[in-house]
């Protein structure tokens, strides 16, 4: 993965400490994302969103045709949050960068539009297939996989 850093740097920062572990829960113990779950694997920005404006529908199936959601190593549903900074969440840095290709990095809550509300902080450059393997995993109701895939692990390189 490439994060920006140049253009992002508190969010590739927060991301690159949760991918290395080198931050501490309260307990003094290492957290990050080895060992959390993908909690949604979406077939589409659509199949789970119903909307009523019919441009938004448009813009969305051109930007994607699926999102992995993951990374949320306190509740494993995208419900818990936290950050490096002693916060539950840090405030956007900016929207330069806009979800207009495949393998992007964002923080992300489910959201009918992603430009203009979530930051784009990075890509994937190389991994692709293993990405790929993920959006081919069996689904079930809300999107949730079938079987567990997890982030057995990850740092720095």
């Amino acid at each position: 993965m490439e994060l920006f850093a140049n253009i992002t740097p508190k969010t590739a920062e927060n991301f690159r400490q949760f991918c290395t572990g080198e931050t501490k829960n309260p307990q003094g113990r290492p957290q990050g994302y080895k060992g959390s779950k993908f909690h949604r694997v979406v077939g589409g920005y659509m199949s789970s969103y119903s909307y009523k404006n019919r441009n938004v529908r448009q813009h969305c199936q051109q930007i994607s045709n699926f999102m992995i959601q993951g990374g949320d190593f306190l509740n494993g549903d995208g419900t818990g949050s936290t950050s490096i900074y002693g916060t539950k969440a840090f405030a956007d840095e900016n929207f330069q960068l806009k979800h207009d290709a495949a393998g992007l990095l964002s923080m992300a809550v489910p959201t009918p539009f992603l430009n203009g509300k979530h930051v784009v902080f990075g890509k994937v450059i190389d991994g692709m297939d293993v990405v790929h393997k993920v959006e081919n995993t069996r689904v079930k109701q809300e999107s949730k996989p079938v079987s567990d895939v997890v982030i057995a692990q990850c740092g720095e390189m």
